[in-house]
């Protein structure tokens, strides 16, 4: 039982009927949402009230409201603007209104932007903006204790803070290098065995993950923990949940790519990164750990049909399916069924109460929350289709005398979300669900993490299946937890039994148990994703979870040892996901997912259930299930060409040899391994075309010579391509890789190409960024490049005029090269922590240290570093035209500006 109040406990809270000051209250809001204007009923209904209240435009009628919008210092607010469509008058208008830009997504249609918000109204009256609402926010499936999720509003930490944290972890990972930490999921799940008997170790595949951020991730490379990871520029977010998951990706399937993105950047933006992993970083399993609370659990939303956009491209997607708890064990706080009209009016206002009690005799007309349930997001979902739900349902919390704290009541009358949302910041308050206008609805309320409880002379009404958004997508495995070792040492709620333990170090069998917060399904859902209805009055029911895997697990990344949550468990599933894949090129992912739950340890229910799915996933007897093979990977690696004259330089009309080595990182032995060498530049000869290469052992290398003719009419500067085909009996042949081999002797004469116009301002925490030109003539193909920020006098001055580019917090800058043929290497990537300006800095792919590396007490920043991505691939063709160098301020709240900048380039001697 939860903590009752003495009002309760008296039995004064009338479960039949709301009270007069309820019901007056109600009224007053109501009232207020007669009287929107056109612009004002496309408008998040809490910005609304919060708008009048500044401009004191409002009663004193409501005493204890609170609208939980979030208005920064500077009177902004940050807001999800849906349009028609992303235009450049739209991004205008935001601007031109005071706005900033923080992500802007044509895809989905939404420009996330920091307003004024008195500006929100004038947003929402343009005729190509649908909707305005306060930015959808985010949190991860860690484990926590009530009260303290980490949301992507609420992340706890200031950039400084953050910045020496980071500092003082770099500096004592650079000093401690101490033994790798291995998940103790590798040994519950029998990966370690697997990869030992199968001789497999995700060689050949690519795991990426979603999450907050990767701060670590540099200090834990340092120390060895985690190899190259292929980050999205801009998109490294902030927290470490996203190092602990690549921690255990590496860790149960060591040979494989890794990759990252964040997901708290807004919906919008979650879902353009899930899509950009797939089909530009070449993601095969991709993973994530992060629900939005505006995920429709009737509808795949945005980032549901971007996961299937993955999935039907025949990538895998795993996704926590959740900590927001089950019926079973009574932790969950998930009402859902038809509305039921309680027949009471309640006091004066619009409307009709739902009733929550399902017995014919009795009434219920709100739902109690538990003492514990605070600072936790209620949701009210119907099933109406996205963005055009013409029933209106709204949302309030009352406390125990009967007034309103909480409220949304959006106005839905064809373009809106079947969607509201408030934030108890107490326990033990009631919600009241009220239909406004329209029919009765098939409803879903859940207080994540929270619980609806008895209380006093009210009872708390539950129901299966909490889980919900993008990861109850239809081919998404949704994936529950179950301990690896020790229990968790938290607590949910009061009384609570004792957390399960896992057996390590042994592995997994039947008798493992569920975590009590892992989410229970199934799924219930109404629409398809474009918004037409199911087959099924109904809905279309998906089991959901899927599968169960292991959280618990020991991490090197500060604060997640031990890493609990679903967000543990899902990336242990994606890993031996990935060890199939490596062990099985080609195999389908239908067959991956029979696979995964014909061999799956069934723990729960006989057979699929609603908690485990179809039970926890074990490598050993997954693969002894699909088989597996060891994967040889013969690849050639740059050659070394050797002209017959004796110069080091190849000129036209010179024969050289080319010395063609070929190595095999792969698991298996590459047998029958021959070269097919080509080139596709005119006139140029190679001889032989083909050559054997014979057996090459994992980590061995092979070395054979070709003879290369160049013709003599060949243009000085133009290098010739040479293209090596690979062959050998391997799933993974034949590999072909092309090298651009340069022609002629490099100029000494390096010429400088320099930005010197008026100050360029870096919008603040604006994906638009800043950009700079320069206009490059006479040089043609390129022998060398570089760039460098410049600067007359170097200081950490904030504002200083005599620095390259000044900035206040340089880890919050992105800075990209794109050459004129429209190819771009990253320079910097949210390096340097708080440190200030950027001074007579050279970026040069053969400096002996890179970026990265730096640390926010070198500010300001100068000397010679490599770029985050090489400069040679911006080489490869005339660099005769316009280069635009652009910087992105990843974070608000800092600001800064680009004053001088140089492209220095070399050519070739005619």
């Amino acid at each position: 039982m939860g903590v009752v109040s003495p009002a309760q406990a008296q039995g004064k809270v009338d479960p039949t009927s709301l009270s007069d000051t309820s019901a007056r209250q109600i009224a007053e809001l109501q009232r207020i949402k007669g009287s929107l204007s056109k612009a004002e009923s496309k408008v998040d209904s809490r910005l609304v009230v919060e708008n009048r209240i500044r401009r004191g435009a409002f009663t004193a009628n409501l005493p204890h409201l609170n609208t939980g919008v979030a208005v920064s210092d500077a009177d902004t607010v940050l807001v999800d603007i849906r349009a028609d469509k992303v235009t450049d008058l739209l991004t205008g208008a935001i601007r031109k209104a005071g706005g900033a830009i923080r992500h802007s997504s044509p895809a989905t249609r939404t420009v996330r932007a920091e307003l004024p918000l008195g500006a929100v109204n004038g947003i929402a009256a343009r005729e190509d903006v649908l909707r305005v609402d306060t930015a959808s926010e985010a949190m991860t499936s860690r484990a926590t204790a009530p009260g303290q999720l980490t949301t992507s509003a609420t992340k706890g930490e200031s950039k400084e803070a953050r910045a020496s944290r980071l500092a003082a972890q770099a500096t004592t990972a650079i000093r401690q290098r101490s033994a790798a930490l291995t998940s103790e999921g590798d040994r519950v799940h029998a990966a370690d065995t697997a990869r030992s008997q199968f001789r497999i170790s995700g060689l050949g595949v690519k795991l990426c993950a979603l999450s907050d951020g990767v701060d670590s991730l540099t200090s834990l490379q340092a120390t060895g923990e985690l190899p190259e990871v292929d980050v999205i520029a801009g998109q490294e977010g902030s927290g470490d949940e996203g190092t602990a998951m690549l921690e255990i990706l590496h860790d149960l399937a060591p040979g494989a790519a890794l990759g990252f993105a964040t997901a708290f950047n807004g919906d919008a933006s979650f879902a353009d990164n899930i899509r950009a992993l797939r089909f530009e970083k070449k993601c095969d399993v991709i993973v994530d750990d992060v629900l939005y609370f505006n995920e429709s659990p009737f509808q795949d939303g945005m980032i549901a049909q971007a996961v299937n956009d993955v999935t039907k491209n025949g990538g895998l997607f795993f996704s926590s399916a959740g900590n927001e708890g089950n019926v079973a064990d009574g932790s969950a706080g998930h009402w859902e069924g038809q509305f039921v009209d309680s027949g009471k009016g309640v006091g004066r206002f619009v409307g009709s109460a739902h009733d929550f009690d399902p017995s014919p005799a009795g009434t219920q007309i709100v739902n109690p929350l538990s003492a514990n349930s605070r600072s936790i997001p209620v949701l009210l979902w119907w099933n109406d289709p996205l963005a055009h739900s013409t029933n209106d349902y709204d949302l309030y919390l009352l406390d125990d005398a009967g007034n309103v704290v909480g409220f949304s009541q959006n106005v839905q009358t064809g373009q809106a979300d079947p969607y509201e949302r408030v934030n108890p910041t107490t326990g033990g308050l009631n919600v009241a669900v009220v239909k406004y206008r329209g029919d009765d609805k098939y409803l879903a309320l859940s207080a994540l993490r929270g619980r609806f409880r008895d209380s006093g002379n009210l009872k708390g009404y539950n129901t299966p299946g909490v889980t919900r958004g993008h990861s109850a997508a239809k081919d998404a495995f949704s994936v529950a937890a179950t301990p690896a070792a020790a229990a968790w040492s938290g607590t949910l709620e009061p009384g609570d039994p004792a957390n399960p333990a896992g057996p390590y170090p042994n592995t997994f069998s039947t008798s493992a148990k569920l975590e009590r917060f892992s989410s229970d399904g199934p799924r219930r859902v109404f629409f398809n994703a474009d918004g037409t209805p199911v087959a099924s009055p109904a809905g279309e029911v998906r089991q959901k979870p899927d599968i169960t895997a292991a959280d618990g697990v020991a991490t090197k990344t500060p604060g997640f040892n031990p890493f609990f949550g679903t967000s543990a468990a899902a990336p242990h599933a994606a890993a031996i996901a990935g060890l199939v894949l490596s062990g099985n090129p080609g195999i389908s992912t239908a067959d991956v997912r029979e696979a995964l739950t014909k061999t799956a340890l069934d723990i729960g229910a006989p057979g699929v259930d609603n908690r485990s799915g179809a039970g926890v996933v074990m490598a050993d007897r997954l693969l002894a299930y699909t088989g597996a093979s060891p994967q040889p990977l013969a690849k050639a690696e740059a050659p070394t060409v050797v002209p017959s004259t004796g110069s080091p330089y190849l000129k036209p009309g010179n024969t050289a040899e080319v010395k063609l080595p070929v190595h095999n990182g792969g698991d298996g032995t590459a047998a029958s391994v021959s070269v097919v060498l080509t080139s596709p530049t005119p006139g140029v000869t190679v001889g032989p075309r083909s050559k054997s290469y014979g057996t090459i052992e994992p980590g061995q290398t092979a070395l054979s010579s070709f003879t290369m003719t160049v013709p003599a009419s060949h243009p000085v500067g133009v290098p010739v391509t040479l293209e090596a085909k690979v062959s050998f009996a391997g799933a993974l042949s034949p590999t072909t890789q092309r090298f651009s081999i340069p022609v002629g002797q490099p100029s000494e004469e390096t010429k400088t190409f320099s930005y010197t116009g008026a100050p360029v301002a870096i919008p603040d925490g604006s994906s638009e960024g800043a950009s700079v030109q320069l206009p490059v003539t006479g040089v043609g193909l390129p022998s060398k490049l570089a760039f460098s920020v410049d600067g007359t006098a170097c200081s950490a001055t904030e504002g200083s005029t005599t620095v390259g580019i000044d900035h206040t917090y340089v880890g919050d800058l992105v800075g990209t090269l794109t050459s004129p043929g429209g190819v771009t290497a990253t320079l910097f990537q949210r390096n340097g922590g708080n440190g200030n300006n950027l001074c007579q800095v050279v970026f040069d792919d053969n400096a002996a240290q890179p970026f990265s590396s730096v640390s926010q007490a070198q500010a300001p920043f100068t000397g010679t570093w490599r770029p985050t991505t090489p400069l040679a691939a911006l080489t490869k063709a005339s660099a005769d035209g316009t280069w635009t160098f652009k910087v992105v301020d990843a974070v608000a709240s800092d600001k800064g500006s680009i004053r001088a900048v140089s492209l220095k380039l070399n050519g070739y001697v005619s």
